[in-house]
């Protein structure tokens, strides 16, 4: 029997600096971007040859912040409040046997005269900033879209969002337009725990150069940004 080790093509750049914020899906967020970079290895520009006649693409990746050190067949989905278990195989929870992704994003532009040799910018991105990419193939609607598809135990949350308001004072921070958008439609899906959903806590979610702080009111379907912190290399600048 043959066999390969994988190795990632590529590493994929996002403005999610930490787990917590990342949308649930791929798709959810249009507005969150992100680069795919090239190892050495597979920057030879001919193995994106025909990839701009498409418009999204399918990528496969590692959960490389997630460690597995046995298998667990049950997990508890945070859409079913983090108390009810389903099998790992009915699941796209990130703690799997292999550790192994799998999102659809649209495909923006490719460049392929970087400092960093080619790189395809994509949106709609659910990864971490330095997620492995194993590989990439193109998103085939005729074969790849099924309208009539069920979503199983999932389709009660399908379109579970809060409405999004800003303080003041969060307001006055240097955050460009595109930025703003993509935040208020990140926290829109409520990246809080379904189990863990104090009232008043103030929350921090980090996405890209800023630091958003947050606190949320489950009863009247609201979060409220009371804050953002410009951060330069890890550390908070002084407004």
């Amino acid at each position: 029997m043959y066999e390969k080790s994988i190795e990632p093509v590529a590493i994929m750049h996002t403005g999610f600096g930490e787990k917590f914020g990342i949308p649930r899906q791929s798709g959810l967020v249009p507005e969150a971007t992100g680069q795919i970079v090239f190892e050495p290895k597979y920057q030879n520009p001919d193995a994106l040859r025909g990839i701009e006649e498409f418009t999204h693409l399918w990528i496969i990746w590692g959960f490389s912040e997630n460690r597995v050190e046995k298998f667990t067949p049950l997990v508890t989905p945070p859409r079913l409040g983090g108390r009810e278990k389903r099998g790992v195989f009915a699941t796209r929870s990130p703690f799997r046997p292999n550790g192994m992704g799998l999102s659809s994003v649209r495909l923006d532009k490719v460049e392929y005269k970087s400092s960093k040799g080619s790189v395809i910018y994509v949106s709609g991105v659910d990864m971490l900033d330095g997620t492995p990419i194993y590989d990439i193939k193109p998103y085939l609607a005729y074969a790849d879209s099924h309208p009539q598809a069920s979503d199983g135990f999932a389709a009660e949350h399908r379109w579970d969002t809060v409405h999004v308001i800003w303080r003041d004072e969060a307001l006055k921070s240097r955050m460009d337009e595109d930025t703003r958008i993509a935040v208020e439609h990140i926290l829109a899906q409520d990246p809080r725990a379904a189990y863990n959903k104090a009232k008043d806590y103030i929350y921090g979610m980090r996405y890209g150069s800023f630091d958003i702080r947050f606190v949320a009111d489950s009863h009247a379907g609201t979060i409220e940004i009371v804050d953002v912190v410009e951060c330069i290399d890890g550390y908070h600048k002084v407004k």
